[in-house]
């Protein structure tokens, strides 16, 4: 017997009880009435409804059934020659209108064997909106439950003015599990059950042995931690729709408990109090105390784990990375899943696509190959790929950089470090999380992650796949993933805890980080990257050089925003031919007070503007010269101060990868410590060791000091 749960306790109280049975519970496998499934159910309700309590219905499983019996008459009504044919599928509104009925009339049989009245309400979302009939609704409810009798509500999708109700998502409700919820907070139900195919809400798809069933969900723990799989076979949104009509009917203030429709009794159990199924109420956080650590124990439990890192041999570090790799080349579908959302989302909300393209992890798709893509089949085979050309990198852990004899038998040694603990906040880009966390683990460091919140659920998935992979003896807390902007402030003052903090973004976001803490900042802020036609360059090579910069990949930082060209170029036909190609490519262009005369275009509001998309301004973070005179390239190099300068090359080659740093956490625009792409050795600092034979200092009386370079063995 299942044991009684002590926070449940109000469970026995409940009076009105919404019920809502799925597709999934209704049928069988092959769509066909799961008929001793749904007889053992409504004996459950029979036994409920003669102890008092008011039972409301929601059932799934009509457009199901009517497919199931169309599909039948069709084929008994056709002749060889018929199938044969293309087989049109099925319209899903008169799936919905035969099957309704048969769906009610096994309900009436079945209740009427076991001496129980049902009725049957079909609604549509339109009728929510009239304020008469929620009212009337009301009434109907209070005389029919008075009566002892079960109403069994479904959605009427055979007139729903939705013209794809298994994919539009609009409305008052969307699909059964919605309505359920709903119909509990219209109806003042105490208790809204939601029956599904399996026991309740679990971390990850129940079928992989590592998901845990949740007994009791607490929105500020699992909302992060919880990876979906698959939609239900048959209905519209599997466990997915299940969770968000219980969250919001739960937070409205009605108790949901998801449980499962398969296991005989489960309703009485649920009532009786037993740790059945996943419940869903407002007070959760209550009751169970979330296991969440503080901003700053979320940082010491990062740098215990980058010190047990850190002990580990090289080749298990390495291990440790070809172990990641693995975990995101199997769990390719669930993080395409969690992305799609989370581009779904933003476009609903109307980001620009600038924001869209960088949040896609979309297949085919041409990416920075710092961020592990270049036209691959599946970026998150590319993202594993570069894993593991990091992984089979040289280890960049206590690598002697530089040996001296300071006197006879005193050896001294420079060797690299890892910093400690970083805090990177970053924008947009899920798969930075993942070249981020691997370039951690490369580097020997504890790594705290905030992502922007765009990318929600990409990163969540990510992050859990990743520290999962990290062995026990490390433990997942070496990456940390904040999921509240409030957290940033609080660890913006453990200075003694976190060692650098990297914030990806605007030059906004830059400057409040820095003004805001005492731990060393390395600004990584707008790219923006001039390119400048001397007088003396190649045309043919600045056209192909130009329209790479802009055209290749316009929302990357490494991205032409300003085009600069010598006066005496601005009547040239060439310059003229540059200017067309870049408008016939589709680039908006913005001039300075000149230009935007000379070639009647608007004026730029500001040189320093990073457009991130289709447009540049004509009159940092890369800059290129374009000339042959060697004097005015010299000059060019010497003077302009950026943390990368090129002479006859694209400035979409500022990159880690295409630097061969392997992976990058971002371009610095500071000075200090780094500069440029920033990949393992950025994230390193020195430490000196120094091996003696019992010398001691004593004035210097007896050291001989000669400062001998020594060679450093391989």
């Amino acid at each position: 017997m299942e044991e009684v749960d002590s926070s449940r306790g109000f469970l026995k109280d409940v009076k009105r009880l919404v019920l809502k049975v799925g597709t999934a519970v209704v049928t069988r496998n092959d769509g066909r009435i799961a008929l001793g499934r749904l007889g053992a159910l409504c004996e459950q309700l029979k036994e409920l409804n003669s102890q008092g309590y008011e039972i409301i219905l929601v059932s799934s499983g009509a457009v199901g059934l009517g497919r199931q019996r169309l599909r039948y008459r069709k084929l008994v009504n056709s002749s060889f020659a018929d199938l044969q044919k293309p087989q049109v599928e099925l319209d899903g509104k008169a799936c919905a209108a035969v099957g309704q009925n048969c769906l009610m009339a096994l309900y009436d049989t079945l209740f009427s064997q076991l001496d129980v009245s049902s009725a049957q309400l079909l609604v549509t979302d339109s009728d929510f909106r009239d304020r008469d009939f929620r009212k009337q609704l009301g009434e109907t409810m209070k005389s029919l439950l008075s009566l002892r009798v079960i109403p069994i509500f479904n959605e009427n999708d055979a007139v729903s003015t939705r013209k794809a109700p298994y994919e539009d998502s609009s409305g008052i409700f969307w699909d059964n599990d919605s309505l359920a919820a709903l119909l509990a907070l219209e109806l003042k139900a105490d208790l809204l059950i939601l029956l599904s195919d399996v026991d309740g809400l679990y971390s990850g798809p129940p079928s992989d042995p590592r998901s845990k069933l949740i007994h009791t969900y607490v929105k500020e723990k699992h909302q992060t931690e919880i990876t979906f799989g698959d939609k239900s076979r048959v209905g519209r949104g599997g466990m997915t729709a299940k969770v968000k009509a219980a969250v919001n009917a739960a937070y409205a203030g009605i108790p949901v408990v998801i449980t499962s429709g398969f296991a005989a009794g489960n309703i009485s159990k649920v009532l009786q109090g037993q740790r059945i199924g996943t419940l869903f109420h407002q007070d959760a956080h209550l009751w169970t105390p979330v296991k969440e650590i503080d901003a700053r124990g979320m940082a010491v439990a990062a740098r215990e784990s980058s010190r047990r890192l850190q002990a580990m041999t090289s080749e298990d570090r390495k291990k440790i990375l070809l172990d990641v790799a693995d975990a995101l080349e199997a769990n390719v579908k669930l993080i395409n899943i969690e992305n799609e959302a989370d581009v779904s989302a933003a476009q609903r909300a109307g980001y620009e696509k600038s924001l869209i393209s960088r949040l896609a992890l979309k297949p085919g798709k041409a990416r920075e190959p710092s961020s592990f893509a270049i036209l691959d089949k599946c970026l998150i085979t590319s993202l594993a790929k570069s894993i593991r050309v990091l992984a089979n990198m040289e280890d960049p852990i206590g690598r002697v950089l530089k040996k001296t004899e300071l006197a006879d038998g005193l050896v001294l040694e420079k060797t690299s470090s890892p910093l400690g603990v970083l805090l990177i906040v970053f924008e947009s880009r899920p798969e930075a999380l993942v070249q981020i966390a691997s370039l951690a683990i490369r580097s020997g460091n504890g790594l705290l992650l905030k992502g922007g919140k765009e990318a929600k659920r990409s990163n969540a998935i990510l992050h859990k796949i990743i520290t999962e992979a990290i062995p026990e003896s490390v433990g997942g807390k070496l990456i940390g993933l904040v999921t509240s902007r409030e957290e940033i402030p609080d660890l913006l003052k453990h200075d003694d805890v976190i060692d650098l903090v990297i914030p990806r973004g605007s030059n906004k976001l830059v400057s409040q980080v820095k003004n805001s803490t005492k731990i060393p900042v390395l600004g990584h802020a707008d790219g923006i990257c001039h390119v400048y036609i001397d007088k003396s360059a190649n045309m043919d090579m600045a056209k192909r050089i130009v329209l790479d910069a802009k055209i290749d990949y316009p929302a990357a930082c490494n991205a032409m925003e300003t085009l600069l060209v010598h006066n005496d170029l601005k009547s040239t036909a060439a310059f003229n031919d540059l200017v067309v190609e870049l408008r016939t490519a589709g680039v908006t262009l913005y001039g300075g007070p000149r230009a935007s005369v000379l070639l009647r275009i608007p004026e730029a509001h500001s040189f320093h503007h990073e457009y991130s998309s289709m447009a540049c301004t004509v009159d940092a973070h890369t800059d290129c010269v374009i000339a042959e005179d060697q004097e005015a390239v010299d000059a060019f190099l010497g003077k302009v101060d950026s943390a990368a300068v090129f002479h006859n090359a694209s400035p979409r080659f500022c990159d880690g990868a295409r630097f061969g740093l392997g992976a990058e956490v971002g371009i610095s625009t500071s000075r200090i410590h780094a500069r440029g792409p920033v990949g393992v050795e950025g994230l390193l600092t020195t430490r000196w060791i120094l091996r003696g034979h019992g010398q001691i200092v004593d004035g210097d009386k007896g050291v001989t000091y000669t400062h001998k370079d020594l060679p450093i063995e391989p």
